[in-house]
């Protein structure tokens, strides 16, 4: 089963599932929920990982995937969010990523957000290093402050041709002269139907095909440079933090118990429990912007540059 996670992790293919790794991996005895024990850790860490999930920027108000946002319109969510519904109906997909990204660009950073900023930054003045491992695909990492990221889902904020796969940065709001004030969520709305050439276009000279979101749908494979630097960074961190995450989206979801296999403390802050919650050596429950501020704060052990 242990070859079997790592040929997962290594293939990246994005893919959602409730089933809990069993085997070789090791299991704790019930986590800890001890603060000032998770502080000792913390002090000593040099090389910190964070992985972020949909939890934190749901604190700031954008919605998951999941709960009451399952659905857009009448479809799940995750059945848009897929190559297949693109190629079908790629006004309708770009509807849905319309109403995302608008929603994302008119969000703030959580305390969440504003804790792990705040300690990277800190960190890296002693001599310490905090890399953010998100999920997400919204921008409030970057806007908090923080430097190191790894977007292992891609980028709202970023657009990729199907023809040339040029990506670029794209803000713009809206997107596309054809979308604005389209992609409501409301079920009794129809959809708008855009000519594929109304729809978001490449720039590139000679080029003008179509754009996607640079994200990745639900069955795509990560990309693989940014899994090589996931992999180097769950292999030197001495300290790791599974925040606001459901923990079955793969291979994401096996991130914090790969590292934990290796003997590493693991912390996970999260509103409950999830199924990889056994493998963790801390369990801090609770909103992120609550659990997750006093935990990253200044250690009495800190020197104050």
């Amino acid at each position: 089963m242990l070859l079997q996670s790592r040929a997962v992790f290594a293939l990246g293919l994005r893919m959602c599932s409730t089933h809990v790794t069993k085997g070789p991996l090791i299991e704790t005895a019930r986590p800890n929920s001890d603060m000032s024990e998770f502080r000792k850790d913390f002090s000593k860490a040099k090389h910190i990982v964070i992985i972020t999930g949909a939890g934190v920027s749901a604190e700031s108000g954008v919605p998951t995937f999941r709960g009451e946002n399952e659905k857009w319109r009448k479809w799940q969510s995750q059945d848009l969010a897929t190559p297949e519904a693109f190629s079908r109906t790629p006004s309708r997909v770009w509807e849905f990523y319309h109403y995302r990204r608008e929603l994302a660009l008119n969000k703030k950073p959580s305390a969440a957000h504003q804790a792990i900023a705040e300690c990277e930054a800190r960190l890296r003045k002693q001599g310490r290093s905090v890399v953010v491992i998100t999920q997400c695909t919204d921008d409030l990492h970057r806007q908090a402050g923080s430097k190191h990221v790894l977007k292992i889902h891609g980028s709202l904020m970023e657009t990729r041709c199907v023809s040339c796969g040029n990506v670029t940065l794209n803000k713009r709001s809206p997107i596309c002269a054809a979308l604005k004030d389209k992609g409501s969520p409301d079920p009794d709305v129809a959809d708008a139907q855009i000519p594929v050439d109304k729809l978001p276009r490449c720039d590139e000279s000679d080029c003008h095909g179509l754009l996607r979101p640079n994200v990745v749908f639900f069955g795509e494979t990560l990309d693989s440079h940014v899994l090589t630097k996931v992999e180097k960074e769950m292999e030197i961190c001495d300290l790791c933090l599974v925040v606001g995450t459901s923990s079955i989206v793969y291979p994401a979801a096996m991130f914090g118990p790969r590292v934990a296999s290796r003997g590493v403390p693991v912390a996970e802050f999260n509103t409950q429990t999830t199924p990889k919650s056994q493998y963790f050596t801390y369990h801090f429950q609770g909103p992120c912007g609550t659990t997750l501020p006093p935990a990253l704060a200044r250690h009495e052990s800190e020197v104050i540059y």
